[in-house]
């Protein structure tokens, strides 16, 4: 299997991750493409890729043309042999002109016109295949020497490759991009919607803390405690992850800009001593705080229903009033290459005046040993923070915090090309279920 498919699974892999590490920010000021998308690009990436290979394809069919003119005789002599005495089975005139083809067609197709289907592409690379079989068949075109192999050979191989570029990359991306874009105008249209009055949790909530205050301690004591040695290390280890997720946040200016979608979502990097490189992912949410709250961070069990990936998602134990451990499994992908995964944490969940937060970091726990049928990863201090907006009660901003390592063979370069767009794909699916979530209360 090819990196390419490999990373294709890890994508689809891994946004399981999105319940297993469970991250302050400052309020900035948002560009308007949050609440109506702006003009699109006028060519994806994807697609300008996709027009540099094709001319690639053509200069250098040209450039090899060149040489095979140059290799025996004057370049004048051999034009005159191969293009004013054409012959079809000894020139190597007509392999320039098909690369040529090749190249207005798909540059007229892909870059002029837009178009965004494969019929042109089929097209180019049909008679790209046609026209040589029929000359290397029924001529004796490898006895003119290496230029005999070598011209029909790379003709072959790159009409090939720019099908399968475009088919599995520039039309599954732009699509991809297409589906964001036009949710994004859909989340736009429906704000008045999504502004609905706050529904508060329903379901069980930690007290408020007061983080950093000499109170803390005192005001937790009020509810449940951690009696064992183990109960103890537990939420010391859940404050220790909340401390380095407040170092992270507060460290914004530092964070390194990676990749931002067309809603307005971007990702950035920052390097934490020790864990390594964390990705953070930082959305505008057309919500209120508590929705998100609610169904992000006091319901992570619940996730399962809409995040596909996720197999397996539950509470193994409540420790105390703001610590919990949880274990999360992810199915496989890429056709048994990525092996499923399964995580146990232990989370921190804190409610504070301008935001809610879910610190968490990788634990064990008696009840879930590790299983030979899942490769148990590992969560370095990641997690997530809704921040409330101080103007609007109904809009907040979602940070999602990751570092994770997901143990066996898998490379490691593969897996951060594959994270970004994990954590676009959550954000997204949680949009979604948002806007069901009020369709619902609406009926």
């Amino acid at each position: 299997m090819s990196p390419a498919d490999l990373q294709n699974g890890l994508e689809n892999s891994l946004p399981a991750i999105a319940s297993f590490s469970s991250s302050f920010s400052q309020s900035q000021g948002l560009p308007p493409h949050y609440f109506a998308p702006g003009e699109r690009r006028a060519i994806s990436d994807a697609r300008r890729t996709f027009c540099l290979f094709v001319t690639f394809d053509f200069l250098f069919i040209s450039l090899l043309w060149i040489i095979e003119l140059n290799l025996k005789n004057q370049i004048k002599q051999k034009i005159e042999e191969e293009i004013e005495h054409y012959e079809f089975s000894t020139s190597f005139f007509d392999i320039f002109l098909l690369a040529a083809f090749r190249f207005t067609i798909l540059i007229l197709g892909y870059a002029i016109f837009k178009f965004s289907h494969w019929w042109v592409v089929a097209i180019s690379t049909l008679v790209t295949t046609a026209f040589l079989l029929v000359k290397v068949i029924s001529t004796g075109l490898f006895a003119t020497g290496p230029f005999g192999y070598v011209l029909p050979i790379v003709s072959f191989v790159l009409a090939w490759l720019e099908t399968w570029f475009l088919d599995f990359k520039v039309l599954t991306q732009e699509a991809e991009e297409n589906r964001l874009y036009f949710a994004a105008q859909a989340a736009a249209a429906q704000a008045p919607l999504l502004y609905g009055a706050g529904s508060e949790a329903r379901f069980y909530s930690p007290p408020e803390s007061f983080a950093g205050s000499d109170d803390e301690e005192n005001y937790e004591g009020a509810g449940r405690r951690a009696v064992t040695p183990q109960e103890k290390e537990y939420v010391q280890k859940g404050k220790e992850a909340m401390k380095v997720v407040d170092q992270i946040l507060l460290q914004e200016e530092h964070w390194t800009w990676e990749k931002t979608n067309e809603i307005g979502d971007a990702v950035y990097t920052f390097d934490i001593p020790g864990y390594g490189k964390t990705f953070i992912l930082k959305a505008f949410m057309q919500c209120s705080p508590e929705l998100v709250y609610q169904e992000v961070i006091l319901q992570p069990e619940k996730m399962i229903l809409w995040n596909k990936t996720i197999t397996a998602c539950e509470i193994l134990q409540r420790v105390d009033d703001n610590t919990l451990i949880s274990y999360d499994a992810s199915s496989g992908a890429a056709g048994g290459v990525v092996s499923p995964r399964d995580f146990v944490n232990v989370r921190r969940i804190e409610r504070r005046r301008d935001r809610y937060v879910s610190s968490g970091i990788s634990t064990t726990h008696n009840t879930k040993p590790p299983l030979s049928r899942f490769v148990r990863g590992e969560n370095g201090p990641g997690g997530f923070v809704v921040l409330m907006s101080p103007r609007n009660p109904n809009v907040c901003t979602f940070i999602w915090i990751l570092n994770t390592d997901l143990k066996g063979r898998l490379p490691r370069y593969l897996i951060h090309q594959s994270l970004a767009a994990t954590m676009f794909e959550f954000v997204f699916c949680l949009r979604q279920h948002i806007m069901e979530v009020y369709r619902s209360a609406e009926r």
